[in-house]
């Protein structure tokens, strides 16, 4: 018994194993961030080697009651930190930390009742080597739950 291959048959054949080679090509390049329950991405930059100075514009309507760093790649010195609230208050704890890579920093209380968050500014900068690469920082932030549980 022959088997006659028809050119549709062929390039049906040939259809189906680019779509699947296409869709297995396609991973999302974004890397997924594991949170704890009650704690909210904020916002992420890369961290340059010179003392380096960023704004998070916080776009949650979320109360938070505090909130903390997590340290992608690379260590990090931040050095400076102020959060400022909607209502126009301005919160400037004292902090001068290393965070390795892969940790968090120390939680910064906000307070117990939330706030809201209308930016964060901090200066800070990657330490070690340069041709490893730069830092990834991530801002969490705890939400307020008016339960208390």
């Amino acid at each position: 018994m022959k088997r006659i291959f028809t050119i549709e048959k062929f390039l049906g054949l040939d259809v189906v194993f680019f779509s699947v080679l296409l869709l297995a090509s396609c991973n999302s390049s974004k890397r997924i961030v594991g949170v704890e329950e009650g704690w909210e991405v904020l916002g992420q930059r890369k961290v340059n080697f010179v003392r380096d100075k960023d704004v998070i514009n916080v776009k949650s309507r979320n109360m938070f009651t505090a909130i903390r760093f997590r340290v992608e790649d690379r260590d990090i010195r931040i050095s400076d930190l102020k959060v400022y609230y909607i209502n126009g208050d301005k919160l400037e704890p004292s902090i001068n930390e290393d965070i390795a890579a892969g940790q968090s920093s120390k939680i910064i209380e906000l307070a117990r009742d939330g706030r809201y968050i209308e930016k964060i500014e901090f200066k800070y900068r990657t330490t070690g080597n340069l041709l490893k690469g730069r830092a990834q920082v991530i801002v969490l932030g705890r939400r307020f739950n008016p339960y208390g549980y």
